[in-house]
């Protein structure tokens, strides 16, 4: 029979046979003005987490630090002589309290440690036959280098025939004693304290027929 006739599909060429199509692309960062706006907040959001990865990290290591050994005290060999490490300034004259005879008087001083462990003043005098010396507070006295002390020397005349007419280089003997060693040393404290010692004797010696005063 002759014709033509409809041609019949090829396997594998069925209208439905459309082929599997590729998934659609990722959406692409907005163009133009907006592009650099998106830059900068990618930026400052990556530089943020970076930042805070920093502080961590510091944070863990000073943490996990090794800690400094502390620094060891002096051995007693190591510390200075007692003699050495103390200064004694004087302040002046304390006023008398009421009622006091007048053959007593005062004076201030300040006692300070420069360098090295405490320093204990176990004994304070002074080098003249007709006085005598008493503290306020009394020894011992424990003083610190971060804490230097006040003391007041009283003073009184026990016998006038004795005692200095003018006190040229007065000074005060101090036993001192710390780690390193126990001493005895002479403060020579000054003019001021030496003009400021015979006028108080003057005063306490003016009647020539005191020659022990009483009171």
């Amino acid at each position: 029979m002759s014709g033509v006739g409809p041609v019949e599909p090829g396997e594998g060429t069925r209208a439905w046979d459309v082929p599997e199509t590729e998934p659609p692309p990722a959406p692409q960062p907005p163009r133009g003005r907006f592009t650099q706006v998106y830059d900068r907040h990618r930026r400052a959001v990556l530089a943020g987490a970076a930042a805070v990865a920093v502080l961590a990290g510091g944070g863990s290591l000073y943490a996990t630090r090794p800690t400094p050994a502390p620094t060891p005290e002096p051995t007693a060999q190591e510390a200075p002589y007692p003699s050495q490490a103390v200064g004694v300034s004087y302040l002046g004259p304390v006023t008398r309290p009421a009622g006091a005879p007048r053959t007593s008087f005062g004076f201030e001083v300040e006692l300070s440690v420069r360098s090295g462990p405490p320093v204990t003043v176990e004994r304070m005098t002074q080098p003249y036959a007709g006085l005598s010396l008493r503290t306020t507070p009394g020894t011992p006295v424990r003083i610190g280098t971060d804490h230097p002390r006040k003391l007041v020397i009283t003073m009184r005349v026990t016998d006038c025939g004795k005692a200095p007419e003018n006190a040229g280089l007065p000074f005060l003997d101090v036993t001192l004693r710390n780690t390193r060693a126990i001493e005895a040393h002479s403060f020579i404290l000054g003019e001021r304290y030496a003009k400021d010692l015979s006028d108080a004797l003057q005063v306490a010696c003016t009647n020539d027929s005191m020659s022990s005063p009483k009171g």
